[in-house]
């Protein structure tokens, strides 16, 4: 029976090591998709990030978010302020991110897997998931990668090489977690790769694509938006 509105539930996420780990997953009107791993910022699979799964639901993607903080503490869900804000960069600092990219490539491979999706895989990230996108498409076996203001991916450039996935970039031109020098860094990092992008939003700031912060600007988060989904369908055939 054909679906008339996305399908949310949690999921179970077999890791590398035979443990396993919650996912939400937003399945699409259609019932299936190409998938898309959908990786938090440092807040965790907050209503934010459940509703940017349900977003490119919508769009016509099967789309999981891995806790990335289950090993530590699984269901983080935290605000933007005060001691959530805290409490974030706490579990960001304790992440080790081989181990997060281990269980990003468990996720990708159960996606893949799923009858729900019938296309190639993506990984998308915010902030923290934003380095960790680009990390997926080094080790995780994603057919491409979506970046968003990826604080940090400038310590990850000496392997730029080695991508080999279509890759996307975004940034705020009034980031102040992420100085300029390091967009162009990236930009030059890629020089002559046609199917890597780097877009930077005039007065966006950190975090411009979430509407539940101070910072949101919703003219930045539609044109990434949309940048984003034109990457995806011209890239990932």
């Amino acid at each position: 029976m054909s679906q008339t509105t996305i399908k949310t539930e949690w999921i179970d996420v077999t890791a590398e090591d035979g443990k396993t780990f919650k996912a939400y997953q937003a399945l699409p009107p259609k019932g299936k998709g190409p998938g898309i791993v959908l990786i938090q910022e440092i807040f965790g699979v907050n209503a934010h990030i459940r509703g940017v799964a349900e977003q490119y639901a919508m769009d016509g993607y099967t789309v999981i978010a891995p806790d990335m903080f289950w090993r530590e503490e699984a269901g983080v869900e935290l605000g933007y302020d005060g001691d959530d804000w805290k409490e974030a960069v706490a579990h960001k600092n304790a992440l080790d991110f081989p181990t997060a990219v281990s269980d990003l490539r468990a996720a990708t491979k159960a996606l893949r897997a799923s009858p729900a999706c019938d296309g190639p895989v993506a990984s998308v990230g915010y902030c923290l998931g934003g380095v960790l996108s680009y990390l997926c498409g080094l080790d995780a076996g994603v057919d491409a990668a979506i970046c968003y203001y990826a604080g940090g991916v400038t310590e990850h450039l000496g392997r730029a090489d080695e991508l080999k996935v279509p890759t996307q970039f975004h940034f705020g031109a009034e980031d102040d977690h992420i100085p300029l020098e390091h967009v162009e860094q990236t930009r030059e990092a890629f020089t002559g790769r046609d199917d890597v992008e780097v877009h930077l939003y005039d007065n966006a700031e950190h975090g411009f694509n979430c509407w539940a912060r101070a910072s949101y600007n919703q003219h930045a988060s539609a044109l990434a938006h949309g940048h984003t989904l034109t990457f995806l369908a011209s890239r990932t055939q």
